[in-house]
């Protein structure tokens, strides 16, 4: 087996990875064995000419992902498993709606199969914005699943949900959308930078702002409202002498001239938009209008709603290359703007 692994030098993949493709790759195409012993750290340094650590670097992760285990005294073998085989993944999402379902199709897809053809197991649950649900839920699946990608948008409830979280092996957990304060350990996200995707998204639509004197943030207080976002909106303001408005109570609102509204929510959005055609104002002049997280919708009404939204599609796929990988990386998840009339 060892004399077949070449060792490019000139290749952009790292030595380690390399070790680690011809040995999936042998296992995938029955060329290695399961139970089969594989060479010594010293053996295959001496064989391939690399580092010792390069090889222990390759073997912890073959042995992250369950492709190999160790035996003390007696060195490495191939498991009874196939690579894929044995996953199972929970997904627990605070919700099911058109973005969440946008990630769990992308998530699926990109997991795919085990290289047996068997589909990747798989159990989604959510638990609409209830922390007794979340709580329930976790702490009943525990330890029946190879790794945990959750949803944690619980923000009035963050430090029970990161003591709840920190039950969770961190090699097995994997963080979409949000991160939480107070988590230990090395573990996986993928997650939207609120803050900054704003004041960006913001800053690349000032051309477009700058005939609007105040810009309203339409923040009820039933909305699951990120802090991050409210932060990046008063920054962005400040910096560029926007008047600041926080709106609460979106069912008194007055739409007023020379404004632009910032929607967190779809419902309102058409409450702006319904408000807005009982005044004598039109969208996209006196008016303008921001909305957040992209739909089919927001294409066509109005003849273009200008979203601000992160990457709902590469979210659910990164999540499942770092169900893959079995490594501990954090991502910060692509977001853009899309200007369309409505500003």
């Amino acid at each position: 087996m060892v004399g077949q692994i070449a060792i490019n030098d000139f290749s952009s993949t790292p030595k380690y990875l390399q070790i680690v493709n011809y040995i999936v790759d042998g296992i995938q195409f029955n060329a290695i064995r399961p139970g089969e012993k594989l060479p010594s750290l010293y053996e295959l340094c001496a064989e391939l000419n690399v580092s010792k650590r390069t090889v222990e670097r390759a073997y912890d992760h073959l042995r992250k992902q369950n492709i190999i285990g160790g035996v003390h005294g007696k060195g490495y073998y191939i498991n009874s498993l196939k690579p894929g085989q044995g996953l199972k993944v929970l997904l627990l999402f605070n919700e099911l709606s058109t973005h969440k379902k946008i990630v769990y199709d992308a998530f699926v897809d990109q997991m795919g199969t085990d290289w047996s053809g068997d589909p990747v197991a798989l159990d989604l649950f959510t638990y609409n914005n209830n922390y007794r649900i979340f709580e329930d839920l976790l702490l009943k699946h525990l330890g029946e699943y190879s790794h945990y990608v959750i949803i944690p948008h619980l923000d009035s409830h963050q430090e029970k949900t990161a003591q709840l979280l920190n039950q969770v092996p961190k090699e097995k957990l994997i963080l979409l959308d949000k991160r939480v304060e107070g988590l230990s350990g090395q573990y996986a996200s993928v997650v939207q930078n609120f803050e900054k995707d704003l004041i960006q998204s913001l800053t690349e639509a000032l051309p477009l702002l700058n005939k609007y004197a105040t810009l309203n943030m339409l923040l009820p207080t039933d909305t699951n409202r990120s802090n991050a976002i409210v932060n990046g909106f008063f920054a962005f303001c400040y910096e560029y002498g926007f008047q600041a408005k926080p709106i609460y109570e979106v069912g008194n609102l007055n739409i007023e001239g020379s404004s632009a509204y910032i929607c967190l929510r779809e419902e309102d959005l058409f409450t702006v938009i319904g408000k807005t055609k009982d005044t004598s104002y039109q969208i996209g002049k006196q008016v303008g209008i921001i909305a957040y997280n992209e739909t089919p919708l927001k294409e066509i009404l109005l003849d273009g709603i200008t979203v601000i939204s992160t990457d709902f599609d590469r979210m659910g796929r990164t999540a499942a290359d770092l169900v893959r990988a079995n490594h501990p990386r954090h991502v910060e998840n692509p977001c853009r703007l899309i200007t369309r009339r409505s500003l």
